[in-house]
């Protein structure tokens, strides 16, 4: 269906003018901010399982889900936070990124909260033998499984978001997840059916549970 006719915007293309449309942010907006990880921002990082890591490159912007059955990241000290890649689709979009720019910004959920803390700063990665033992786990082989390489973020800024999205989007209460398309279901779309969803889907849950190891 072709999209409905939008009438040419006026667009907002200096600074000037898209100061003069929004207000003067309150004192708490630029006081939260922080140039380390103060103790109660480190309290919610520990406890955050997932966030959404972004980078840039030459080929533009990337954003990249980040899960882990505990922490997501683990604070290494006030202005350090380690964050374990994990086996994956190998694409690994995000450290080619990190190789050719360093800048790296992440936002921190907690199931339930309505608050978000984001933090800015730059990246390397290391495949170093002790910090990827830091990371070990046992798999169902027994024997212990490291991430692939570990990536070292150094804080620049971090503070907490406004919770209006979160609030407005009723994230962990709407029932917005009934009768989405599966991912077979968009990889069929995205290869005009070069690919079988239906077959995609079916193997997904044991791909998934594979991955880890």
């Amino acid at each position: 269906m072709p999209a409905p006719h939008m009438p040419a915007p006026t667009w907002i293309t200096t600074l000037d003018d898209l100061h003069a449309h929004y207000g003067t942010p309150g004192k708490p907006a630029l006081a939260k901010v922080a140039a380390h990880l103060t103790p109660a921002y480190a309290a919610f990082i520990a406890a955050s399982r997932f966030c959404i890591l972004s980078t840039v490159g030459p080929e533009g912007t990337d954003g990249s889900p980040r899960g882990d059955e505990g922490p997501v990241v683990v604070p290494l000290d006030a202005e350090t936070l380690l964050m374990p890649d994990w086996k994956g689709n190998e694409r690994i979009d995000s450290l080619r990124n990190i190789i050719r720019d360093g800048r790296v910004s992440l936002i921190f959920l907690v199931a339930g909260s309505t608050t978000a803390v984001r933090v800015n700063g730059t990246a390397k990665i290391t495949a170093d033998p002790d910090l990827r033992a830091r990371f070990e786990r046992p798999n169902p082989a027994g024997a212990g499984t490291q991430p692939r390489s570990v990536i070292v973020i150094r804080v620049a800024e971090v503070y907490s978001q406004c919770a209006r999205a979160l609030q407005r989007s009723a994230l962990w209460t709407a029932p917005d997840a009934e009768n989405l398309p599966t991912p077979g279901q968009m990889l069929q779309d995205a290869t005009a059916g070069a690919i079988n969803g239906a077959d995609y889907d079916a193997e997904r849950s044991l791909r998934a549970h594979l991955g880890w190891w």
